[in-house]
């Protein structure tokens, strides 16, 4: 059997002529899907650059989705050059790996993100860098920690699960005055809190990543980073590392990511003014020390955070009474309902997370009690306010 071009029809499926007209145009972008790229020619294939976005080489390298969402979140980050990864993680691992060899040293706030400083522990130590940590709330302490084998130093603002908000201009200048590169975890700022390429006083991170897994997706079903630049040279480097170590991502997670940006900023806005309202509410409870919130004023780095900051995110924490044990503050959070037990932030869905903090840190930390973080969803504030109630009064009431 053959078709009308004198084909079988399985080469005739595989090679059909149809082309759909040009001109089609909606609200989405079309979405792209490929490992193999076709050339038109032999000279195409040998000329095609992937270092550019000026043409396609291979699915890894980037399609036209990918490339729409690179500039994108340049765009929203206020960059000129993004990459993408498939996680947070390995965007702080690109930037380590690209940036860094044996012999060198890296520096990491006391309070950054856990798994960033297992990296550093464990494969980068192989590897033969070093690493220290220092306190992001004392510029001096960066200063005086930066040798002549510091060659990248991690910011964080604000730091993980205590949420202490530091002086970005301040750090960025220490560094820039040694000569090293900084790059910013920008996960909770997420591009709409602030500028991390234009910070106070003209200062200027080299380098912010970000976990698109929290706010850029806002489902909690997508795992995605990015790392931004204004540096064409720093791009090309952390651009071949991201090359030769094959990192991609798949079109339908790029696909969620570019619905989800046109709402951003409406849902950061959303998740802050009830964050806000909660942590109020939680600040006036006798059984609450303290409540960890840049944008409260009183919390740690609030002066730094209303000098840098248009926003804040819908994550904060609190640190329950030294009275209560770890026991009696894990049992609040198991009879909270509409409040999950789970990690990350920035979904629908209200999160909450008990931590030891003392044993998250080098450093000694100023809390006595246990410490809980709350990521706010997009359930009405009152439902949440009355489930914070009837946890507090079944679990802690007695004690």
């Amino acid at each position: 059997m053959t078709t009308d071009s004198g084909r079988d029809p399985a080469t005739a499926l595989i090679h059909h002529a149809y082309q759909p007209p040009a001109g089609f145009a909606a609200m989405q972008p079309a979405i792209h899907k490929a490992s193999t790229v076709i050339f038109p020619n032999v000279a195409a294939l040998r000329a095609r650059n992937w270092k550019e976005k000026s043409g396609y080489t291979y699915g890894l390298h980037g399609t036209p989705t990918t490339f729409t969402l690179e500039e994108r979140i340049a765009t929203l980050e206020g960059g000129l050059q993004s990459l993408l990864l498939p996680s947070g993680l390995a965007a702080i691992a690109l930037v380590d790996l690209a940036l860094l060899e044996g012999g060198d040293e890296l520096l990491i706030p006391d309070n950054a993100y856990g798994p960033g400083k297992e990296l550093a522990r464990n494969e980068l130590a192989r590897f033969g860098i070093t690493h220290r940590f220092y306190d992001a709330m004392d510029a001096g302490s960066l200063a005086q920690a930066i040798g002549p084998r510091t060659k990248l130093v991690w910011l964080e603002a604000p730091g993980s699960v205590t949420m202490e908000f530091p002086d970005l201009a301040a750090l960025v200048r220490v560094a820039r005055e040694r000569g090293v590169t900084t790059a910013l975890d920008n996960t909770w700022g997420a591009g709409i809190a602030f500028n991390a390429f234009g910070l106070p006083g003209g200062a200027a991170v080299d380098i912010s990543m970000q976990a698109l897994t929290k706010y850029p997706s806002g489902g909690g079903d997508v795992l995605m980073g990015s790392v931004t630049t204004r540096d064409e040279a720093l791009h090309l480097k952390l651009k071949f590392a991201h090359m030769r170590l094959g990192f991609g991502i798949g079109a339908n997670d790029a696909e969620t990511l570019l619905r989800a940006l046109p709402t951003l900023a409406l849902r950061y806005a959303a998740q802050d003014r009830a964050a806000r309202t909660l942590a109020e509410w939680l600040s006036q409870r006798g059984e609450i020390a303290r409540v960890l919130h840049p944008a409260i004023p009183g919390a740690p780095g609030f002066a730094h955070w209303q000098a840098t900051c248009r926003a804040a995110a819908g994550l904060f924490s609190v640190v329950f009474d030294a009275r209560y044990t770890g026991e009696q503050v894990d049992a609040f959070v198991d009879a909270l309902r509409l409040f999950k037990i789970g990690y990350s932030w920035a979904g629908p869905l209200s999160l909450v997370v008990p931590y030891r903090v003392q044993e998250m840190r080098s450093q000694p930390t100023p809390y006595a009690g246990i410490v809980v973080r709350f990521s706010i969803g997009f359930e009405a504030v009152e439902d949440l306010i009355a489930d914070l109630r009837q946890a507090l009064e079944r679990a802690l009431l007695a004690a």
